[in-house]
């Protein structure tokens, strides 16, 4: 899409109408964005490190929260 550049706020700012959840494993997001307003729910996955082996836990997990995402909430899937 053209987004490797934008920094949180932009690249937030440009997802808004056009997303409905935002998948990362930055946890400190929620602490340093006003995610409540947005119009896409927010997952953070919490794992031991970024790497598939340690993420691979989480799937099923992830899965229960996404199909219970709401605008504006920010969810924590963690092991």
């Amino acid at each position: 899409m053209g987004w490797g550049d934008l920094d949180n706020g932009d690249l937030l700012d440009a997802m808004s109408g056009g997303f409905d959840v935002l998948v990362t494993v930055d946890k400190n997001l929620p602490k340093q964005q006003h995610l409540v307003d947005r119009p896409f729910d927010v997952l953070v996955l919490r794992a031991r490190a970024n790497r598939l082996a340690d993420l691979e836990p989480l799937a099923m997990k992830f899965e229960a929260a996404l199909q219970r995402a709401q605008p504006g909430t920010v969810v924590e899937v963690a092991g």
